[in-house]
C-alpha cells in the first residue's frame, strides 16, 4: 500500500520563530502559521483560520533552512511552505498523555516583497526563486535546491535545454 505525507500551504506566520540549537550543532526554528479555510455559512463566504505549529531544521551538510527562517521570517510575513505532518506525543507534568500534529517544513518561499519588512531594509539574503514570475512581489525560496552551491547534489543544467522564460 502506498503512502503520501505532503503538505503545501500559503499563509502567514502568527509569531516570530523560536530558535533552539542542539549540542551537536543542529538547529530548529519553531513558528506558528495560519491559513484560512473558506466556507459558506448562511449564503455568505466566511474565512475560518486554521492555526498550525511548524518546525524547520538545519539538516545534513547542505540544509540551512532553520538559519534562513531565523534571518528572514517574522510574525505577519506571508509565505508558501511545503512539508510533511508528524505526530508528537508526550506526557504532561500532570501525567496526562498528550499529542499534537505538527508540520515539518521541507522548503519555504517568502511571498512578501523585500521592501515590505518592518525594519525598512530592502536587502534580502534569500536566493531568488527559480522559474516563473511572482504575482505578489518578490519570492525567495529557502528549500534544499538553493544550497546546491553550498555542496548539495543538484545536477548541472544541460546546455541543450532551453529555458521557458
Amino acid at each position: 500500500m502506498a503512502n503520501l505525507n505532503k503538505v503545501m500551504l500559503i499563509g502567514r506566520l502568527t509569531r516570530d520563530p523560536e530558535i533552539r540549537t542542539f549540542s551537536n550543532g543542529g538547529k530548529v526554528a519553531k513558528f506558528g502559521f495560519a491559513v484560512n479555510n473558506r466556507t459558506k455559512k448562511g449564503g455568505e463566504w466566511v474565512d475560518e483560520p486554521v492555526f498550525l505549529d511548524c518546525q524547520a531544521f538545519n539538516r545534513g551538510d547542505y540544509g540551512k533552512l532553520a538559519d534562513r527562517v531565523e534571518q528572514m521570517m517574522t510574525k505577519g510575513k506571508q509565505c508558501y511552505l511545503e512539508g510533511h505532518i508528524i505526530l508528537e506525543q508526550w506526557t504532561s507534568q500532570a501525567g496526562e498523555k498528550r499529542q499534537a500534529l505538527k508540520i515539518v517544513v521541507d522548503s519555504l518561499q517568502m511571498l512578501d516583497g523585500r521592501g515590505n519588512s518592518e525594519d525598512g531594509g530592502g536587502q534580502s539574503k534569500g536566493a531568488p526563486r527559480k522559474g516563473g514570475a511572482s504575482s505578489g512581489g518578490d519570492a525567495y525560496d529557502f528549500g534544499a535546491e538553493d544550497f546546491a552551491e553550498e555542496g548539495g547534489n543538484r545536477p548541472a543544467p544541460r546546455e541543450d535545454e532551453e529555458l521557458p522564460f
